[in-house]
């Protein structure tokens, strides 16, 4: 039996999300969600039958809330948490080789305090910086469907409006159009026909109370990427000084 208040439908998600006071309400209640019957199944079976190298250890198997400054002018968006990543730390980008090359730049830029992020408890903090993504669980092959997106969608809706960002840095063209369409959703002014994904992308968005809000594109920091060298270390660090120059210091 399922325990009242657990979001178990799109509907529950939205009332969930509007019903989040503050941020800490917001990543209270996400981690409750069971609102995509396939994304339940997954995170769960992937939590029992883990990688051998973390059998020794408990996967938090559940959606993962952003993570980071809670007054955060830069706001990083990814796809969704990694199976054995995110889905086995609790903690967005923590765990896995992507993590490892985004808070080692979030380090060489003055973002974050220590260049490595393995676990939950390690002392990472971020400093006016703050990682999410618009899809809370781990998917199957790491492709939520559309539908997951908009079910997910009220959750990165609401984290954008309690913080307020001045700049978003979108890993990927997926998490691209997700951020756009939740904006468009939120009452923001978005293009049409959408403005395309590209690294170093960079669009300036109005707000339906007249914020202003930059969004820059970046490659993902997946291993697709680094290994094959399509984002290198220097590029990553070029887009997030340009987002500290937009969203800190400017």
């Amino acid at each position: 039996m399922t325990p009242a208040g657990v979001p178990t439908t799109p509907e529950d998600v939205v009332r969930a999300a509007a019903g989040a006071r503050d941020l800490a309400a917001l990543d209270a209640v996400v981690p409750t969600c069971r609102a995509c019957p396939r994304l339940v199944a997954w995170r769960e079976l992937v939590g029992v039958e883990k990688r051998a190298a973390f059998r020794d250890e408990t996967y938090w198997a559940r959606p993962v809330p952003g993570f980071g400054d809670p007054h955060a002018p830069v706001l990083v968006v990814g796809l969704a948490p990694a199976a054995h990543g995110a889905n086995r730390t609790g903690r967005m980008f923590t765990g896995d080789r992507s993590g490892d090359f985004l808070f080692a730049a979030m380090h060489r830029t003055g973002f974050a305090n220590q260049a490595t992020s393995t676990r939950r408890d390690d002392g990472l903090t971020l400093t006016d910086i703050r990682v999410t993504a618009p899809v809370r669980c781990a998917p199957p092959a790491n492709d939520p469907t559309p539908e997951e997106r908009r079910t997910c969608g009220p959750y990165l809706g609401r984290e954008l409006a309690l913080i307020r960002p001045r700049v978003v840095v979108v890993l990927g063209a997926f998490g691209w159009q997700a951020l756009l369409t939740t904006l468009a959703e939120q009452g923001w002014h978005v293009p049409r026909p959408r403005p395309r994904f590209g690294h170093g992308a960079e669009l300036v968005l109005a707000g339906p109370d007249g914020a202003e809000l930059v969004v820059l594109g970046c490659f993902h920091v997946s291993q697709q990427n680094t290994f094959t060298g399509r984002l290198t270390p220097e590029m990553l660090d070029a887009v997030l000084l340009r987002a500290r120059r937009l969203g800190v210091t400017g």
